[in-house]
């Protein structure tokens, strides 16, 4: 009863980090025309806060280690609150620079956050489900990013608010959401986890462990591309080609593609069950690969389709990912933990690289970029899955 009350919290924590970290795809489009930004310019919005996740998990996972989950989880939360809260002054001074700042502390409670909830999750249970369970609560991740694009819409792209100061509102309310459900946490008992102990004694080297450096690499460039997509769709579809939608018309089909995600992480959940993780890994990147390769031959909807399809492809990849890389690494379940966070700096790097691709040689082009990591996911799941049956 207790893991099942503290994996229904859990979610709701989920929910509420997958909202927030997908209103940056409205911000991207709305700051950039607030500030007169280009494409790379404007692309820093993802650069600041997804580079929060590779500077903060490192010092983060030696603070859980000390402080336990629970408290990380407390302290993200209230360093997130911290975060929201700064928009204000951001926007009163018109301040792009403080802006970048305030994203960059909202993503390192976020980082906390997932240094601390990942691997609890994992290991709230048996190590044969962890896949799944993480899937389960990650589909909730993904709710939050199905309902930002929609509401997000509503009060960022309001009539009467074109400028900065127009995300001043939704910020403010999620800082007071923050702030409550970190002393709802602080009120919750979570069962205990016991940290495993190598038979030896010996913690043992990352090296001693080639896939979970290869699934480092496949975080980075999960994430990289899943934001890459997103960050840049509004843009993509204001493109006469592509329909030249408006930003409200265009932030619902941003919504489709994250709805996309949570659809498939509770359907993958499912059929899991049946098909081992590296296999079903296998089958959603190929499919990625072949969705945005198909996109470059059409235009319009036909094109648009193929690129909101990429949303489910991805819905089990970060938590399919991130267990079959900590499998079997013992006493380096949180050292592993707080790299794999690390690499979630792809979603800083990637889409920073789409960016200068799109101003020099179109937006259209610039999936090229994300193409590409869906192509490593797939050399991983077909690397980790001949490393399973081997085992």
């Amino acid at each position: 009863m207790g893991q099942n009350r503290a994996l229904g919290l859990l979610s709701f924590l989920f929910f509420s980090f997958g909202f927030i970290t997908c209103l940056n795809d409205l911000l991207v489009p709305h700051l950039k025309n607030s500030f007169s930004l280009s494409y790379t310019q404007s692309i820093m919005v993802q650069f600041c806060f997804f580079a929060a996740y590779f500077l903060i998990s490192g010092p983060s996972g030696k603070l859980v280690e000390k402080m336990g989950y629970k408290k990380g989880v407390i302290t993200g939360l209230i360093i997130m609150s911290v975060g929201c809260l700064i928009f204000m002054p951001a926007a009163l001074v018109h301040s792009f620079s403080l802006f970048l700042f305030a994203l960059f502390v909202l993503a390192g409670g976020i980082a906390l956050l997932q240094v601390a909830a990942n691997p609890y999750i994992a290991r709230l249970g048996s190590e044969e489900t962890a896949s799944r369970r993480l899937t389960l609560v990650q589909a909730f991740n993904s709710l939050g990013t199905a309902i930002a694009p929609l509401l997000g819409a509503l009060l960022i792209f309001r009539a009467g608010f074109s400028g900065a100061e127009s995300v001043v509102g939704p910020y403010v309310g999620l800082a007071i959401v923050l702030a409550i459900m970190a002393v709802a946490v602080h009120f919750t008992h979570l069962p205990e986890i016991k940290e495993e102990q190598s038979e030896t004694g010996v913690v043992g080297k990352i090296s001693d462990h080639p896939h979970l450096i290869l699934g480092i690499i496949g975080i980075f460039f999960y994430v990289g591309s899943e934001v890459a997509i997103g960050s840049f769709l509004v843009s993509l579809m204001s493109e006469p080609e592509m329909g030249s939608m408006g930003e409200m018309e265009a932030a619902k089909y941003v919504s489709i593609y994250w709805t996309g995600a949570m659809i498939g992480r509770f359907a993958g959940s499912a059929y899991m069950q049946k098909l081992k993780p590296a296999r079903t890994l296998f089958y959603h990147a190929l499919s990625a690969v072949f969705l945005i390769g198909t996109s470059f031959f059409l235009s319009g909807m036909n094109a648009l389709a193929c690129l909101l399809l990429v949303g489910y492809c991805n819905s089990i990849m970060f938590p399919t990912i991130f267990t079959q890389a900590l499998d079997g690494v013992g006493a380096l379940t949180k050292k592993g933990s707080a790299l794999l966070c690390m690499a979630i700096v792809g979603g800083a790097i990637v889409p920073l690289i789409q960016g200068v691709v799109a101003d020099n040689s179109g937006i259209r082009i610039s999936y090229l970029i994300p193409l590409l990591g869906y192509v490593y996911i797939t050399y991983f799941a077909w690397y980790r899955g001949r490393q399973v049956v081997k085992a």
